[in-house]
């Protein structure tokens, strides 16, 4: 049996314990247990005990079942450390342990109580002198010798994979370092951790398209939020930090696939006094700083790639790139309909109505953006697709944007923030008009942030991370749904 089954008759055998444990007065699922010790501090504390030797030392442990051989004579149990081996002599074994031995099962929780040891050929042990049930299983796990492989089950039943696939395990641990690294990197550097609403007016902050909801008190719709953004300025703006961050969950109405679930976490921060190329240097630092505290390593691997971060990110305009890769130059265009007849030369499909910078856009998505395996810092990008990014002075058809690619994904995002509120106010009526054109992820006209803009905001660089993707990265992990705990699935009908 290679994948998960289980069968109305192991159901059967289970919940037969467990009746007979009631009948004889064993309560199968306790309150507590007094633990003295987990596996990993067993096996630290009695490293250099020689095999063969048995202690005067008892100790209290508790933990998961996983394998059980020689009708309970060894048992492995499993916390979240590690694993330690039970023994027990089932020639001088009590009536009220064997009673308990006798009906359990792989999966259930048990406290045991015993002396320590080291067996002849070397492995910690525990000889059992007092063995209690804390959780009965009811249903059986899948086979501790093959694993879970059915990516269904493994999504759907994220507590089975995490018991039965000790990757999956190590995976999310990993993502928790990796927040954690980027708090510490970011308050060590003078950082305020906020928090702002996850129910928004107006869908701001970034163009995507978003889930609404409706609020029956208030009768009025809200949208779960795209983008912590424009709360995160005002904070910039009302002084109550130079510099903030939030580590926040966001949603996104959008497609879903190895790369995309509708909620992600990410990491956004804003810094006064500084502009997209101070952002650039923040985001390199972080992720670097993250591989290192991860994997030890500024080098990691990726299936068959390896990525250095200690070497010199490439950097390009978006527009040099697209150069680089179809030979069109699109700096020298300039109407939006030439633009889009030579993304049609380049047999790029476009909608019809796309302005030259939308068209650049896209053009790069699909003629450049796979091309950047390594570490890449892309700049420079479209006034038209960045409403809150800061124009170059010397052309106002980019602005002082980038984004980081590695391995072909988009990671980072950062820029210079617009903080003009007659060129911001300008830039909503644009996003107006382009949503009136059909444009359903347009970012909508923010009365609210206009007004908190009229009050100051000095020079401001502002970065966002996506976690999910550099989890993915640092964890050699092919699809976001193997980094997120609960990836979002569609109902079993």
């Amino acid at each position: 049996m290679s994948d998960f089954q289980q069968s109305s008759d192991q159901l059967e055998i289970r919940n037969e314990k467990l009746k007979e444990l009631i009948s004889l007065g064993i309560n199968p699922f306790p309150a507590r247990f007094a633990r003295t010790d987990k596996c990993s501090h067993l096996h630290l504390k009695y490293e250099s005990l020689p095999s063969g030797e048995v202690t005067e030392d008892i100790t209290g442990i508790a933990g998961r079942i996983i394998s059980i051989r020689n009708s309970g004579m060894f048992i492995d149990l499993h916390d979240d450390s590690g694993k330690v081996q039970i023994y027990t002599d089932l020639k001088t074994i009590s009536d009220e342990n064997s009673q308990i031995m006798t009906r359990l099962d792989l999966g259930d929780f048990i406290g045991v109580i015993g002396v320590i040891r080291r067996t002849p050929r070397g492995e910690l042990s525990i000889n059992l002198q007092k063995l209690v049930i804390l959780s009965k299983a009811l249903s059986p796990l899948p086979d501790s010798y093959y694993g879970l492989h059915d990516t269904e089950i493994r999504y759907r039943q994220r507590y089975i994979d995490l018991i039965s696939n000790p990757k999956s395990k190590d995976t999310l641990v990993k993502r928790s370092k990796i927040i954690s690294q980027m708090r510490n990197v970011l308050e060590n550097d003078g950082f305020l951790e906020v928090e702002t609403p996850m129910l928004h007016h107006i869908a701001g902050g970034a163009i995507a398209k978003p889930f609404v909801t409706h609020h029956n008190a208030l009768d009025i719709d809200l949208y779960l939020r795209i983008a912590p953004e424009l709360y995160l300025k005002q904070l910039i703006i009302g002084g109550l930090s130079e510099k903030v961050f939030e580590i926040n969950r966001c949603f996104r109405n959008e497609g879903i696939s190895t790369r995309h679930n509708p909620e992600f976490t990410s990491i956004e921060l804003y810094q006064a006094y500084a502009d997209f190329e101070d952002m650039i240097e923040v985001a390199e630092k972080i992720i670097k700083s993250v591989c290192e505290k991860v994997n030890g390593s500024m080098e990691i691997k990726f299936g068959e790639l390896e990525f250095d971060f200690d070497k010199p990110w490439q950097r390009k305009t978006m527009a040099q790139f697209v150069l680089e890769h179809t030979g069109v130059d699109f700096l020298v265009i300039k109407s939006d309909q030439e633009a889009r007849d030579a993304a049609k030369k380049l047999e790029v499909k476009l909608e019809g109505h796309e302005t030259w910078g939308k068209v650049l856009e896209t053009v790069f998505g699909e003629k450049v953006e796979h091309h950047l395996i390594q570490p890449t810092h892309v700049l420079e990008l479209p006034t038209d697709i960045s409403p809150l990014s800061k124009a170059k002075e010397d052309d106002p058809r980019l602005t002082e944007r980038f984004e980081t690619y590695i391995n072909g994904w988009e990671i980072a995002n950062g820029f210079s923030e617009l903080n003009d509120p007659i060129e911001q106010r300008s830039r909503f009526e644009q996003q107006m008009k382009d949503k009136e054109s059909g444009d359903d992820e347009a970012h909508s006209m923010d009365e609210s942030f206009l007004t908190a803009l009229t009050y100051g905001m000095p020079p401001t660089g502002g970065l966002g991370i996506g976690i999910d993707r550099l989890t993915m990265l640092m964890t050699n992990s092919h699809s976001i749904r193997e980094v997120i705990a609960f990836p979002t699935l569609k109902p079993k009908v």
